[in-house]
């Protein structure tokens, strides 16, 4: 997560002056966790086309940044991808459906930078049954460069505030091949509404709250040391932990300032939205679900060419309790009868922001 400097200020108060004498300086200009970035700088460095594709693929966007991929190289041109078990969300993700997707993205993002090696991903789902591997991949010869390849290393999620204005319509007409876009008024009023509703609902769910809190890296040295979850650093943020602000303990508790103003910076994010992108299926079989991933990564890889930012707000397709009010209605607002919604996703202009971190190639090859 980045905080532009008016968001840390705002969090500070005005109350609270962190030292910004020279070794504050120096620290606060050496918080770039490198370790945990590398993966993006070593995408493509492998001369065996799998390993050149999964190198890629391993910067695919997914829930909380889990990761959840494990892969075994079983053949001299394939391989299997299996999902780790050990990171799925219990509580906000319980039936795994986002995970799913999350394997989806992964799945299109390799097949994507096979085509940079002249290969072609030939995917068969499910081999062995949805309690086996998720997916048998070859890949073949042959087969042209993919016209999103290019923008792999550029994709981002922005989890930041847009621009006022609107999206353009020869825009809109690329991204309806992936998915409902939405700029209507009163439409995009009454999703923003959903999406503040959702995510307080989340947040004020202490169990779902603390499933995210527990999931984040505070700082250089922790988002370096376990480069998956929910990332919480950068020179502002390091700030607000030295000064004792951002704390864990206080991500946990209501009554805290930190935990007020957080909602605050989150609210005018969500508010900052001028269009939406849908993703629905006919039904939310784990091939569905996989299907969507896939075009989501393929969307996210198109707003990138055209210049424009998208950002995951799925809290209202969550699957818990206290979440279904608006499990509901989020399907009579973006659903025909009997299609699942998938993703939901904020539309517009925003700021550059810096990747995610990742787990190395290595950690993620079970029989490397």
């Amino acid at each position: 997560m980045t905080l532009t400097r008016r968001k840390t200020l705002a969090i500070l108060g005005g109350g609270f002056i962190v030292a910004a004498g020279a070794a504050t300086g120096t620290f606060l200009t050496t918080r770039t966790p490198s370790t945990a970035l590398a993966p993006w700088d070593a995408a493509g460095a492998f001369e065996d086309p799998r390993l050149f594709a999964l190198s890629y693929a391993l910067l695919a966007p997914n829930p909380h940044n889990r990761q959840p991929w494990l892969v075994e190289l079983d053949t001299p041109d394939g391989f299997l991808l299996h999902r780790d078990v050990k990171r799925d969300l219990p509580h906000t993700d319980p039936h795994q459906r986002q995970i799913f997707v999350g394997l989806g993205c992964f799945l299109e993002l390799m097949a994507v930078a096979a085509t940079l090696k002249n290969r072609t991903a030939e995917v068969d789902l499910f081999p062995d049954g949805t309690d086996g591997p998720v997916a048998r991949v070859r890949l073949a010869a042959g087969g042209g460069v993919d016209r999103l390849a290019n923008q792999i290393l550029a994709r981002r999620t922005c989890k930041e505030p847009f621009e006022n204005r609107p999206v353009p319509q020869e825009s809109l007409a690329q991204l309806r091949q992936y998915g409902t876009a939405i700029t209507d008024t009163a439409e995009v009023a009454r999703i923003r509404k959903l999406t503040w509703d959702a995510w307080l609902t989340e947040t004020n769910t202490h169990r779902t709250l603390k499933e995210s809190v527990d999931l984040m890296r505070f700082g250089k040295s922790e988002i370096n040391a376990n480069p998956d979850g929910i990332d919480l650093g950068g020179p502002f943020l390091e700030s607000l932990m030295l000064a004792g602000i951002l704390t864990r303990e206080n991500q946990l508790d209501p009554e805290s300032a930190g935990f007020q103003e957080g909602i605050k910076i989150y609210q005018e994010m969500l508010a900052a939205t001028p269009a939406y992108m849908v993703l629905t299926t006919p039904q939310n079989s784990r091939q569905d679900q996989i299907e969507a991933g896939r075009r989501w990564l393929r969307l996210n890889l198109e707003t990138t060419r055209l210049g424009l930012s998208l950002h995951p707000v799925s809290q209202a397709l969550q699957e818990f309790k206290e979440m279904e009010p608006y499990y509901q209605q989020a399907h009579q607002l973006l659903a025909k009868p009997g299609e699942t919604v998938q993703m939901l996703g904020r539309l517009g202009y925003g700021p550059t922001v810096p990747p995610s971190p990742r787990w190395p190639l290595e950690t993620r090859i079970m029989n490397g």
